[in-house]
């Protein structure tokens, strides 16, 4: 059974749907309350590096060239591996994610590469 990815902000109301909720932003998000938050997991090291998501700002234009070094970080990522290994056998997983601008969100890239590495 292959795992279902999905993206989602931490800030939406939890579902039953969301399956395991996996926040993968580094910093804790702005005004959330750890018991409202309702995560399963807290994988910060999936997240962008602090230099790429500071240099990133998440400003559009630079989108293309962060999606592509997010990648590079990403093939370099040790935790990849072992958090899809973890995790195989569930059904669905929902990555969380703060940020505002939900068409260019580090969560989008990180669920194409988890779905490409859980095929």
């Amino acid at each position: 059974m292959q795992t279902a990815f999905s993206i989602k902000r931490i800030y939406d109301e939890p579902l039953k749907k969301d399956g395991y909720r996996v926040l993968v932003d580094r910093l804790w998000p702005r005004g959330m309350k750890k018991e409202d938050a309702k995560i399963d997991e807290w994988a910060k090291a999936l997240a962008p590096s602090p230099e790429l998501r500071t240099w990133f700002g998440h400003e559009p234009e630079k989108w293309k060239e962060f999606q592509k070094e997010y990648k590079a970080e990403l093939k370099k990522n040790k935790e990849i591996k072992p958090f899809i290994d973890r995790h195989k056998g569930k059904k669905h997983i929902t990555l969380l994610y703060a940020a505002k601008d939900v068409e260019h969100t580090h969560a989008i890239v990180l669920k194409n590469i988890l779905e490409q590495a859980t095929k």
